[in-house]
């Protein structure tokens, strides 16, 4: 047997860039095969190619924090099972949330990846995965799960369950599905378009051994991750050394609604390690907003990259300087039977984990985003077809005011970067909802020297009875800013507006008739240093473009300013100068 245990740069370069080919093409094979336009339009996937330790060594970017979570997944099903029981032709499904990182709707499909070594024996040589949301499998509500209290209420559970056996479809498997979903028809035809992902890049990566050789792909796959190592550790040098608390609020666990929900994080910059620990946050929560703990290190290692290592593919060494700390049966930490289905304190946590770094390097760390993916999804009967609909839309939101300038306005919030919202066509063709309007939402955005970014708003009219999922977590704390700017502007769920059935709301599972109108409105990002401090310029350029109105201008830049957007610079200058203290 070769004895080979390195390669040389230029050819585990080669290597790595048909790895992460290998994974795009995953990709654009599901997309092309999935049933689920939260799959093919807003591209809600997580794909990965890994090592034999299930390592991630090339992922195709959809929603960041599914790559890393397949590999705690893949790992806790080696556990569960052995490696020597995968064999080649094997197919996986996990979605049991304590191990798979996610909520039984996001079931983790993977393929163990075996080859010929050099002497033609079959070894293992790594995985492929796939993660994605699927419509259906037999949690207790159609659609989402808001109020479970335990997490035999969410679902049915697949350990690391064989799809195929040895290339063989287990037909035991998808029965069991097909009678225990609400919409088995897309369920199976997205499942089906995961293993087609996988089956994809398994063959890819057999190629690349075959071509390369066992020892030199093992051997290049092992020098990648030693690389992305390298860079993070060089990163994690010029950061600065410190420890810094900060914490937020989840609105409520979908259970006992007037409690909120804190997010206690405490970070630690040394020479050598990044950590970050969620010591203090709440414990005892009832609704299924708690996170496995698997997506908790995900979302964390989604922060860290961005800290560090932003402009390089995800491998598993980026994250070796880091640690995270979580106490089992906490919110961040959940264990079983405790309800998970609900996965927002992942989406928000990410933003807590920025406000502690923002006390040591304001110059580095945005103000809050609008805080939160701010999903709308829709299901019933359709009017023309008579079939079942269920779609669904995560909506933008501005982001924070930055050292370098503005925050954007009206992009898919940190958490969900690579992923797209869903066409007003694509809504308004396959369910029973009528797009009245979609915009920017003015004076959303705080006010500082850098402006946070403004939020958007959706209405929906619904054309027959319908359901109305408002999947929003962060209406009742404000986006924070950052050095002396002003908080955004809430996200908020309004029903019926201008009614006297008009109810303002959040996280909310919402029984609608022909005729009733759901608005989505999505927080701005936080503002970054003094209003009093903004060109005034740039304020009278907001005006014009309507993300301030005249009113604000005045009231919190002290600029005077008419609705074409002229400024008044003399009125300005005494203005502002009335506003500084003697």
């Amino acid at each position: 047997m070769s004895t080979t245990t390195s390669t040389d740069a230029i050819t585990t370069e080669v290597i790595r860039h048909g790895l992460l080919a290998s994974a795009e093409e995953m990709a654009r094979n599901l997309c092309r095969t999935a049933y689920n336009t939260v799959v093919y339009e807003i591209h809600d996937y997580g794909i990965g190619l890994h090592d034999a330790a299930g390592d991630v060594v090339a992922d195709a970017p959809g929603i960041a924090v599914f790559t890393r979570g397949n590999d705690h997944g893949i790992k806790r099903a080696v556990e569960f099972l052995g490696a020597e029981a995968m064999r080649p032709g094997d197919v996986f499904i996990l979605n049991y949330p304590y191990w798979s990182s996610a909520h039984t709707l996001d079931p983790l499909v993977f393929a163990p990846i075996h080859a010929d070594d050099e002497d033609g024996a079959q070894q293992l040589v790594g995985f492929a995965s796939c993660r994605i949301h699927v419509l259906d499998l037999k949690q207790k509500d159609p659609g989402y799960v808001l109020d479970s209290t335990d997490a035999s209420q969410e679902g049915i559970f697949f350990p690391a369950t064989r799809l195929y056996v040895e290339g063989r479809q287990n037909d035991d498997v998808f029965n069991i599905i097909r009678f225990n979903s609400r919409m088995p028809e897309r369920t199976i035809g997205d499942i089906q378009a995961q293993v087609s992902a996988c089956v994809t890049g398994r063959r890819r990566m057999q190629e690349l051994v075959a071509k390369y050789g066992m020892a030199t792909v093992r051997a290049a796959m092992r020098a990648i991750n030693e690389h992305g190592e390298k860079l993070a550790r060089l990163a994690l040098a010029g950061l600065p050394k410190g420890t810094w608390t900060a914490h937020d609020f989840v609105d409520n666990d979908g259970v006992d609604l007037d409690r909120l929900i804190r997010m206690n994080c405490t970070v630690t910059i040394t020479d050598d390690e990044f950590v970050i620990d969620w010591t203090g946050s709440e414990t005892g929560v009832r609704g299924p907003i708690n996170l496995p703990v698997g997506q908790t290190e995900a979302f964390c290692s989604l922060v860290f990259k961005a800290m560090t290592t932003p402009d390089t593919p995800v491998v598993a060494g980026n994250f070796a300087p880091l640690r995270i700390v979580t106490e089992p049966g906490s919110v961040m930490h959940a264990v079983h039977p405790m309800p998970t289905f609900t996965l927002w304190t992942a989406l928000i946590g990410g933003e807590v984990v920025l406000k502690a770094l923002a006390q040591g390097m304001p110059d580095r760390v945005p103000a809050s985003s609008g805080g939160d993916v701010c999903s709308m999804m829709g299901l019933g009967t359709h009017p023309r077809t008579g079939e079942a609909w269920l779609e669904a839309t995560n909506e933008a939101v501005g982001f924070g005011g930055h050292a370098g300038g503005d925050g954007e306005d009206g992009i898919m919030h940190l958490s969900e970067p690579g992923c797209r919202n869903n066409p007003v066509e694509v809504l308004e063709t396959k369910s029973s909802m009528i797009i009245d309007s979609y915009g920017y939402r003015p004076d959303t955005g705080g006010p500082g020297r850098h402006r946070g970014g403004v939020g958007v708003a959706r209405s929906y009219r619904f054309t027959g009875p319908s359901t109305g999922i408002c999947l929003v977590y962060k209406t009742r704390t404000k986006p924070w800013p950052v050095l002396g700017g002003m908080p955004g502007v809430n996200n908020q769920v309004v029903l019926n507006p201008g009614t006297d059935r008009e109810v303002v709301q959040g996280g909310s599972y919402n029984h609608l008739d022909a005729g009733d109108v759901l608005v989505n409105a999505t927080g701005g990002g936080g503002g970054y240093g003094d209003p009093l401090l903004r060109d005034p310029a740039a304020v009278g350029r907001d005006v014009r473009n309507e993300f301030v109105s005249v009113g604000a201008a005045l009231r919190d830049y002290g600029v005077v300013v008419s609705s074409d957007g002229t400024v008044d610079e003399a009125a300005t200058a005494a203005e502002r100068a009335s506003r500084v203290p003697a």
